[in-house]
């Protein structure tokens, strides 16, 4: 795998907040020429048998994935967990536990949003959900768009439910210990990721990093569809200062919302060492 540059290892499916069926991801990452790829769905497992079986049937090679949301300095912050072992009941009971507060979160969301004269949210937004325990803004922001409330899901997020607008409701999710923990324990590498997205000062930024990497973390996202120019030379600095390995993936959930498609994000820049190859005897 030393000489593989087109890893995807971040999107998602129906059965978190995506648009498309795992087959289908499989199917735009082989025609897009992605060599390796990760399903990576929220606080869920459950897509992982179908996408391997999948990318199998393509001739793909295959990590399976998950991205769990954490609470850190007050904002939530994700992480990806990759070629882990996905039946490991210690890694399922915490991805349970983490999806809990879903769905009250999402009621509450509603509310406010009634308020605003904007009703029942919650019930129009359940037709996009695949899974109603991982109910999500990104469900609500289809939803919005649909009955004209925004031109799109960027100007919901914008307007409505970001933190500091009105139909916004925070979530207490997994620490981030725990969810490291949970992903290396099942035999997997945790990465921090897009981290190019989160408003946190520098001091925080380098706490994160910090505590991530003592809590058994070893890789950051430096290519994802949230990040620009500064933020690649940015965070594969951060791969040298704190020692950690490189990840790659679009953060792709629909071809109608994404800006990245699968596979098509710069190559990782050669100063770094690419996830991979932390995970040679996990690639199926």
């Amino acid at each position: 795998m030393n000489t593989l540059t087109n890893a995807d290892l971040h999107c998602h499916s129906v059965v978190s907040d995506g648009t498309l069926t795992p087959e289908a991801l499989a199917q735009r990452a082989k025609a897009n020429g992605v060599e390796l790829w990760a399903l990576t769905d929220h606080d869920e497992l459950g897509g992982q048998d179908r996408a391997m079986a999948a990318a199998r049937e393509l001739g793909l090679s295959y990590l399976t994935g998950t991205e769990i949301s954490v609470s850190f300095a007050g904002i939530t912050v994700h992480i990806v967990g990759l070629g882990m072992d996905h039946r490991n009941e210690a890694l399922l009971t915490g991805l349970r536990a983490t999806r809990g507060g879903r769905e009250e979160r999402a009621r509450e969301m509603s509310d406010d949003l009634a308020r605003l004269g904007l009703p029942g949210v919650y019930e129009g937004a359940l037709k996009y959900v695949g899974n109603p325990e991982l109910i999500s803004r990104s469900h609500f922001a289809r939803y919005l768009v649909e009955i004209g409330a925004a031109k799109d899901t960027n100007e919901v997020f914008r307007k409505y439910i970001t933190e500091g607008k009105p139909g916004f409701v925070p979530h207490r999710w997994a620490a981030l210990g725990d969810a490291v923990r949970w992903i290396t324990g099942a035999g997997g590498v945790a990465v921090i990721a897009h981290p190019g997205r989160y408003k946190l000062t520098p001091t925080e930024e380098f706490a994160l990093f910090t505590e991530f990497k003592a809590h058994g973390g070893r890789g950051v996202e430096v290519m994802t569809g949230a990040h620009g120019q500064a933020d690649y030379v940015k965070y594969a600095g951060y791969c040298q200062e704190f020692g950690l390995a490189a990840s790659r993936g679009s953060d792709f959930h629909s071809p109608e919302e994404s800006h990245t498609d699968l596979g098509l994000l710069p190559d990782l820049p050669g100063s770094v060492t690419p996830v991979w190859e932390l995970l040679e005897s996990r690639i199926q």
